[in-house]
């Protein structure tokens, strides 16, 4: 516990207080603290971050002591256990194809498809710092992770009439832990994709470049599925990741394309016309998004990649 750490860490500086047989009394975990039987209370209330858990900290400046907030990054996630597992699959229609003895193999293996999503987004992390201190640029904006449901693998599984079970998902499902990696322009896909994919501990599985070959709708993005292991117990266990790279543009299209396919109930009319409208959106985009590149590429020196990584 980080509270009885720091408390055991500043405990040993502070004087007793008269009549008591402790060194003063912390109270780190109320956010208060008593010295010399004076009440020290952090100044200001904690900063409001997501996934943070905050504690008061105690400092010592040329012998005055102040108390102040300090944020724990917390990156907890919640865990499914084998009862949690075997309650969910009963809910589901193809929950009852499962094998039931297979169920603890299940949650492992989604604890390794985790473990790679991981690695993998870390990767992308370091590169993207990198990046930054050598050509003054940030290529990544932002990334989403996302892991499929049971009912998702389960259905997809059943689409491709394939066995339901952990074999099968082993060797059939690559996209169980996926990662989106959005991008400021068309080059800092090709550059962090091919970086990344030249990684001595990473295998590229399948590449599929929508960028240079659009979907007849319009769609556009770079799909890698890659290989990274996840070092265990029993050692290391390659794991599959797809991760699409896209630009902002192509990210905010692909939102609304899926928004109108698949969560719009408009007549088919309306929904062909706004179809035709996005095709047309998407070719704009890619011009205007070619004009902002070539102004990116004089400002600065960042590297210019215009080819997909092999496979």
């Amino acid at each position: 516990n980080i509270e009885h750490t720091l408390a055991a860490a500043v405990r040993p500086n502070i004087p007793r207080l008269p009549g008591s047989r402790s060194r003063g009394a912390l109270r780190l975990g109320h956010h208060r603290f008593i010295h010399n039987r004076r009440l020290y209370r952090p100044v200001g209330t904690p900063p409001a971050c997501p996934n943070t858990r905050h504690v008061a900290v105690v400092s010592d400046t040329s012998g005055d002591l102040t108390l102040s907030w300090s944020i724990v990054i917390l990156d907890r996630h919640n865990r499914i256990n084998i009862g949690e597992m075997k309650a969910r699959l009963g809910d589901l229609k193809l929950g009852e194809q499962f094998p039931a003895e297979e169920i603890t193999e299940f949650i492992d293996l989604m604890q390794v498809y985790e473990g790679a999503m991981y690695e993998i987004s870390t990767k992308l992390e370091i590169l993207d710092s990198e990046f930054q201190v050598r050509f003054a640029h940030n290529p990544i904006h932002h990334m989403e992770r996302r892991l499929k449901s049971v009912d998702s693998i389960l259905g997809k599984l059943q689409r491709k009439s394939l066995p339901i079970n952990t074999r099968s998902i082993k060797d059939n499902l690559f996209d169980v832990a996926g990662i989106r990696v959005i991008c400021n322009y068309r080059d800092d896909v090709y550059s962090v994709s091919n970086y990344l994919s030249a990684q001595s501990d990473i295998q590229v599985l399948r590449v599929k470049d929508y960028i240079k070959n659009p979907k007849p709708n319009g769609y556009r993005s770079l799909h890698v599925i890659y290989a990274v292991p996840v070092f265990l117990s029993s050692g290391a266990h390659y794991t599959p990741v797809e991760v699409q790279f896209r630009t902002i543009a192509m990210d905010y299209w692909a939102s609304l394309e899926h928004q109108l396919r698949y969560k719009s109930d408009l007549p088919d009319a309306k929904l062909a016309e706004h179809s035709q409208t996005l095709l047309d959106c998407a070719r704009s985009l890619q011009n205007i998004e070619a004009q902002m590149q070539g102004i990116h590429r004089d400002i600065t020196g960042a590297p210019r990649v215009e080819e997909a990584p092999q496979a």
